[in-house]
């Protein structure tokens, strides 16, 4: 008697929790300036806009939080926070740890392939710096710093990253105009270098410094952005 088999049915991808979304939806919103500092955030409202209920939407506010995006205070209102001075340098703090250690780990390992991905990041940072394009060099500038975070495979530096990279990104867009792209770039250039040569305490160290420096002035009234190194 024969018995036919049955193909394997492949596993479906894990679906993002609800809360999750709303999160990245919120974070980006609040990065972007589309939710502008002080402005108040009304679970509500929020929960209207994306089509949800307010459930995920006050799992994510706590979250963001957590993270010194919002300001939330239970029986309050809640306020997109202001850029604080004190709260950009502990996150480029953290962040700068996490892209060290991204970086050490990651070095010896990476490809020819993932070299030439952070080539073709950093022609793309330059060119929309030079066109002012500033979501578009952001987003060159996280697929370069990106490619270490991938080859370094630890779920614990991404998830660290999610949290308190977005902090250093409303830094940059306030004082995108007043960036030194070709500065950046050349800096993107050693990064990648020392990466070629598979010098893993060298690409580490300059990871590091890289992220370490971004500072915000809080003399200035809009909170614009300062420090030696003005992107990544």
């Amino acid at each position: 008697m024969s018995v036919s088999a049955t193909a394997p049915v492949p596993p479906l991808p894990p679906r993002p929790l609800l809360r999750d979304s709303v999160l990245d939806a919120l974070r980006t919103a609040i990065v972007a300036g589309t939710l502008a500092p002080d402005e108040q955030v009304r679970d509500a409202q929020i929960a209207q806009w994306l089509g949800v209920s307010r459930t995920p939407v006050r799992e994510a506010i706590l979250e963001l939080a957590r993270a010194g995006l919002v300001r939330a205070t239970p029986g309050r209102i809640t306020t997109v926070a202001p850029l604080d001075a004190t709260e950009v340098r502990h996150a480029a703090q953290v962040v700068a740890a996490m892209h060290r250690t991204a970086q050490l780990a990651a070095t010896p390992r990476l490809t020819d392939a993932d070299i030439d991905q952070m080539v073709a990041a950093n022609a793309r940072f330059a060119r929309a710096h030079a066109a002012k394009d500033v979501d578009a060099a952001l987003a060159a500038d996280a697929e370069l710093h990106g490619v270490a975070v991938r080859v370094a495979a630890n779920p614990a530096i991404a998830d660290v990253l999610a949290t308190y990279e977005p902090v250093l990104e409303r830094a940059e867009r306030l004082r995108f105009a007043s960036l030194e792209g070709h500065a950046s770039a050349q800096r993107h250039s050693e990064l990648i270098d020392l990466c070629r040569r598979k010098d893993a305490q060298g690409a580490a160290d300059l990871a590091s410094m890289i992220w370490s420096d971004l500072t915000v002035s809080t003399s200035d009234p809009d909170g614009s952005a300062t420090g030696e190194n003005p992107s990544h």
